[in-house]
């Protein structure tokens, strides 16, 4: 609804308009003014009429208030009606959300621990001199906590040691290791890995997506010249960053699949990969993305994990290459209200954004590509432990990791979705 309108409609339910041989007489609800209103000829004096043209709230309330109708004898018939926008309220178990905020950093310690038994470790080199590196189960678990925490390698130190004395690493790890670790290619498909399984526990809550990409600034700068109003080149710079294309569910705001890669990678061809880990885990009721997603290979993508896609077609979009792709937007067209309905679910994972980076911050500190994504993947996976806790407490959900292949065929099998994708799938996809 236009916000002029809304306005328009509160004047009209709490204010009395009066009428005149000259028009309606509408108070101003920001100080001491009436305006005079002209509903025939659709004019009021009020500024944002005058100098925009727009039809304003004062011309929409007396609108609503008074409808005319003139009978055959000449008698003025006059009905009122006042609209009201029903304000939905979003309730917060409290005393859940209080309980989970108070053993948080506790409880995460444990589920980060747990969590890393999962993890392989390299081959031994035989023969090698030299002290043994950390394992990768220490080393995991050294990355996320230093994010979790929120101090600098070296005031990190305290937090390791505690750590290693309540048994969660085998070794103690210095504070300035965790560079190191972060420079290291090897634990980038860890951390993804390790991003999936975290999900895994809410799963049997989710059946819908979103896909979206966000981004994290860097501490380094790159230079380079541009030339702007004909002038000569100048030096200029500005932040690096890193864009992490995630899947989030919608009810949770849990992370399921990520990818982290540079500033200028494209959305749309990261959706078909982070569509089928999400799959990994079990069915898909829904999957919904913005325009910048719009692809027919998306659309099947998500059709093949038998879910049903919402992205929203683009104004100049015609569905002509037929196919899923064209049913998806006829029914874009023909039911959109229904088809908005689900689409707009997409919003969670801008929440989902906001809660990350409030947390854990909207930057990075590491400064080669390597270790800025590594360590956006260690924020994902904070989030993720996060969003588990709450929602033990929540929902008395508690977490399994590292399920066998058998045991997640089962669970994927018990909540396949019954959904013909509106139409969309082929009888032998079911």
């Amino acid at each position: 609804m236009d916000a002029r309108l809304e306005r328009g409609i509160v004047i009209a339910a709490m204010v009395k308009l009066n009428r005149t041989k000259d028009g309606w007489l509408v108070p101003s609800q920001s100080c001491a003014k009436v305006y005079m209103v002209d509903p025939v000829a659709g004019k009021c004096t009020c500024p944002d009429h005058q100098e925009a043209g727009y039809k304003c709230k004062h011309i929409h309330a007396v609108e609503i208030t008074i409808k005319r109708e003139v009978n055959e004898d000449g008698t003025i018939t006059e009905t009122k009606s006042i609209t009201f926008t029903e304000k939905r309220k979003y309730t917060q178990n409290w005393e859940a959300y209080n309980e989970s905020q108070r053993v948080e950093k506790s409880r995460f310690q444990v589920l980060l621990h747990e969590l890393c038994q999962g993890v392989n470790e390299p081959p031994v080199v035989k023969g090698k001199p030299g002290v043994k590196p950390h394992t990768f189960k220490d080393s995991v678990f050294a990355m996320v906590w230093k994010i979790y925490c929120g101090f600098s390698t070296r005031r990190s130190s305290t937090d390791f040691a505690e750590a290693h004395e309540k048994g969660f690493t085998s070794r103690l790890i210095p504070g300035m290791k965790v560079c190191q670790f972060h420079e290291n290619p090897a634990f980038t498909p860890i951390l993804q890995e390790l991003i999936f399984q975290s999900s895994l526990p809410l799963r049997a809550v989710e059946t819908q997506f979103a896909i979206d990409s966000t981004g994290f600034s860097g501490c380094r700068f790159d230079r380079w010249l541009v030339e702007k109003h004909g002038q000569p080149p100048v030096e200029s710079r500005k932040h690096t960053w890193v864009k992490a294309h995630i899947c989030v569910g919608t009810k949770t705001q849990v992370c399921c699949a990520a990818v982290v890669l540079d500033k200028d990678s494209a959305d749309c061809p990261q959706f078909a990969g982070l569509t089928k880990t999400t799959a990994r885990g079990g069915a898909i009721g829904e999957m919904s993305a913005d325009k910048a997603y719009l692809s027919a290979e998306n659309v099947e993508a998500v059709c093949a994990a038998n879910g049903i896609p919402f992205i929203m077609p683009k104004s100049n979009t015609t569905g002509g290459i037929g196919g899923l792709f064209e049913k998806m937007v006829h029914y874009f067209n023909y039911r959109k209200d229904e088809f908005l309905q689900h689409y707009h679910r997409r919003s969670c994972i801008e929440s989902a954004n906001s809660m990350m980076k409030r947390k854990f911050g909207d930057s990075v500190r590491s400064k080669t590509d390597t270790a800025m994504r590594n360590e956006c993947l260690c924020k994902l996976l904070a989030h993720n432990l996060c969003c588990l806790i709450h929602e033990q407490h929540e929902l008395g959900i508690e977490p399994v990791f590292w399920q066998d292949e058998e045991e997640q065929a089962v669970a994927a099998a018990t909540k396949a979705v019954e959904s013909d994708c509106y139409g969309l799938l082929p009888a032998a996809t079911h």
